[in-house]
């Protein structure tokens, strides 16, 4: 079963290199991770941008992406590349969306270009760029998107996208859909595994709900998950799961805006307590990538005013290292 977490996520341009990531990553590897999923993002200008590029000022380059996935290999752990596609003005990425009619242009061959070939055109290439870096690198999985639940109901796009990243890269292929979004997705079936972002609002609204009372919440949407994994003959993964560290925030895990609720390292914790209780030995189930650990990791005295999704030093470390290790 893939034991693992995110790694990456809030790098920039020179972190990866540094010799603060190495550390960061031994003490992820600490905890009895045996797989990172390592994410970084590349941005279009806005939700209805239909091109987009490498922002050479910020972005990670390739040298530092594949230097962070030997130091992941060196530590035993295997490597999910998780590239993703942003928004600069904010925009959630599942918004990315466009209208049906075709530019009064034509490109090469004579055809209308339309706003969805010209924005595929450009998702492909980048996908096809860190399928290569996958293959070159030894990266055991290969995620080909996340949470683009405007752009999923393009199904002949997509499965054209996964048929030409399989000419590039030849290792497992996932596509990381958003918590009760699973089934708008028509084309798992070209795919290896059933991604998830598995934030399912297993506490109530009050807060203050004990591991017990998460767990019996998670009946309804882990009967949905079996369904759909026997209906296609693959396993699901929580490609994104975790909780912050702060009060009600179990109801609403998915949650980074609500800054001023109480901390509480007791609700993250119950949270993942459920969640590792509710699925973990299932045979429909892959496998968890928690969201996210820290590219470096903080200073002592931050540790006791985090409220974000960072469980480093606090009692979900604990809790998760007892279960990886069992």
């Amino acid at each position: 079963m893939i034991k693992g977490y995110t790694y990456g996520w809030d790098s920039h341009k020179g972190m990866l290199t540094d010799p603060r990531s190495k550390t960061s990553i031994k003490r992820m590897s600490d905890m009895g991770c045996n797989w990172a999923a390592l994410a970084f993002a590349v941005t279009q200008e806005r939700f209805s941008s239909v091109r987009f590029g490498f922002d050479f000022r910020y972005c990670d380059t390739d040298r530092e992406i594949e230097t962070a996935i030997g130091n992941i290999k060196k530590l035993g752990m295997k490597v999910c590349l998780k590239p993703v596609l942003n928004c600069e003005d904010g925009t959630w990425r599942a918004n990315i969306t466009f209208p049906e009619r075709e530019f009064p242009v034509y490109d090469e061959l004579g055809r209308k270009i339309s706003y969805w070939n010209e924005w595929f055109s450009c998702y492909t290439a980048f996908i096809l760029h860190y399928a290569e870096i996958a293959e070159y690198t030894g990266c055991e999985m290969l995620c080909i998107g996340c949470e683009m639940i405007g752009t999923e109901h393009r199904e002949a796009e997509w499965r054209d996208l996964i048929a030409r990243v399989r000419e590039v890269y030849h290792g497992p292929l996932v596509y990381n859909a958003n918590h009760g979004k699973e089934d708008n997705v028509r084309w798992f079936d070209a795919l290896d595994f059933i991604g998830t972002s598995a934030y399912y609002p297993v506490g109530s609204p009050a807060g203050g709900d004990s591991a017990e009372q998460m767990l019996a919440r998670w009946t309804e949407p882990k009967k949905k998950l079996r369904d759909l994994s026997e209906r296609l003959g693959k396993k699901i993964i929580f490609m994104e799961i975790g909780c912050r560290s702060a009060e009600r925030c179990a109801s609403m895990p998915w949650d980074f805006t609500h800054v001023d609720n109480a901390r509480s390292e007791e609700e993250q914790a119950n949270f993942y307590e459920s969640a590792l209780r509710a699925v973990w030995g299932e045979d429909w189930f892959g496998g968890y990538f928690w969201w996210d650990w820290p590219t470096f990791l903080p200073p002592d005295d931050r540790i006791g005013k985090d409220t974000g999704f960072m469980i480093y030093g606090k009692k979900a470390e604990t809790l998760l290292t007892k279960w990886y290790k069992s």
